[in-house]
């Protein structure tokens, strides 16, 4: 069983930034994929990037790309969502997933564990 807790959400202004962090408690963290998924209210839960076990392979949703980076710190057991430039549109509760196999789409059917979500809310 893999526990996710997410942090770092708040308010912040249109165009500043925030980092969000998913702290994992499992021993084998490098050979999990790690994804970050959000949902505004009224709207499914989308994709917004994922990265390999071992950092080497990121992907982004379009909408995101250029502005938000993933990263993680295996020795932490922790991703990270460095999320710059942000936008009304970006408000959500942002969820972060673990996977055993590396996703090859932007299904959240193909993460096996979800933390609690934390919310982000940005002002016009």
């Amino acid at each position: 069983q893999v526990q996710l807790v997410e942090s770092g959400g708040g308010l912040v202004q249109a165009g500043g930034s925030l980092r969000l962090s998913c702290a994992a408690s499992v021993r084998t963290y490098s050979s999990y994929a790690m994804g970050w998924f959000r949902q505004a209210p009224g709207k499914e839960r989308d994709f917004v990037a994922r990265l390999s076990g071992s950092g080497a392979s990121a992907y982004y949703a379009d909408s995101v790309k250029g502005r938000f980076t993933i990263s993680r710190d295996n020795a932490k057991n922790t991703v990270y969502l460095q999320m710059n430039s942000l936008k009304p549109e970006d408000t959500a509760v942002y969820y972060c997933a673990a996977a055993q196999r590396l996703p090859h789409s932007r299904s959240s059917s193909e993460y096996d564990y979800w933390g609690q979500g934390t919310q982000v809310t940005v002002s016009s």
